[in-house]
């Protein structure tokens, strides 16, 4: 049987709830304070596992990190490979705006210090066929998508938060490479003012054999493969955190194919899964369980 493995990121998040995200220089009150499990690794662990998929959950943490593997482990990750290592745990500060927007401070902690002999003993258990999730807050991305590309994993990767780094890695050997459309237009070497068609041709002649997906918030989102383009629309609804939407998606997209729906069907629900979580706060609790999501 197939099995889906993320190999990525957990973090300790500290949300502050504010009337606006903060400016330069300026101080404000924060009317609440939370401290979640997240990470985008966690996140997308956790969403695929709520459509009832077994998932297995790779990386690291700190002693301080209990609260992360107790987390994955309440929504049936399996975290056999959740390393614990003597370095602080990966930390998130998530401002949250009234309007549900948010802004982040990442540190990266034990994400950074994952070596060759783990990723070695992780990927010792996974065989051809099998997925691997991976984004960009963990380091070792090259030899993990190399490895996992020799072996015959189908590789997904979310190059989030996009920086320079990304253009080192083998995108080639990336199957299906998920993005937002400021990331998309980073990686396809876009300005700011590039129409979402434009920063998607671009991404198909640097990656024609690759899928992409574009998610682009309240304009909806795009799957595409070579000279294929597919456009699902966004579901209106009143947004209070979007801090696992993008998460979600994902998670949801890679699950539903999974399951054997088509490509449409997929950005269906995966659209449908992450509209339910802005509606509500947090990260890993704001993701809805597969029967909320396929009726």
């Amino acid at each position: 049987m197939k099995k889906i493995l993320v190999f990525g990121s957990l973090n300790i998040d500290i949300v502050y709830s504010l009337d606006h995200i903060v400016r330069p220089g300026e101080t404000i009150l924060s009317s609440s304070i939370e401290k979640n499990a997240g990470g985008k690794g966690l996140n997308q662990a956790c969403a695929i596992s709520k459509t009832g998929l077994d998932v297995y959950m790779a990386g690291c943490v700190g002693e301080d990190g209990d609260m992360l593997i107790d987390t994955l482990s309440s929504f049936g990750v399996n975290v056999d490979n959740v390393k614990r290592l003597d370095v602080p745990t990966g930390n998130a500060i998530i401002e949250r705006s009234r309007d549900g927007q948010n802004s982040i401070i990442l540190f990266a902690g034990a994400n950074r210090a994952i070596d060759e002999t783990l990723i070695d003993c992780v990927l010792a258990s996974f065989s051809t066929g099998d997925t691997i999730v991976l984004q960009n807050e963990i380091n070792g991305l090259s030899e993990i998508i190399k490895k996992a590309s020799e072996k015959g994993m189908y590789v997904v990767f979310n190059p989030a938060p996009f920086d320079e780094s990304v253009f080192s890695l083998p995108l080639e050997n990336v199957n299906l490479l998920v993005v937002n459309e400021i990331e998309g237009a980073g990686v396809a070497g876009k300005g700011d003012d590039a129409t979402y068609e434009e920063i998607l041709d671009a991404l198909k002649d640097k990656y024609r054999d690759n899928e992409v997906i574009m998610t682009c918030g309240k304009n909806g989102s795009y799957w595409q493969k070579g000279d294929k383009r597919i456009f699902e629309k966004a579901r209106v609804v009143d947004a209070v955190d979007t801090t696992a939407a993008g998460d979600t998606f994902i998670g949801y997209f890679i699950a539903s194919r999974e399951m054997g729906y088509d490509t449409e069907d997929a950005m269906k629900y995966a659209t449908i899964a992450s509209s339910i979580t802005v509606t509500r706060k947090g990260a890993a609790g704001s993701v809805p369980e597969g029967k909320e999501v396929f009726k």
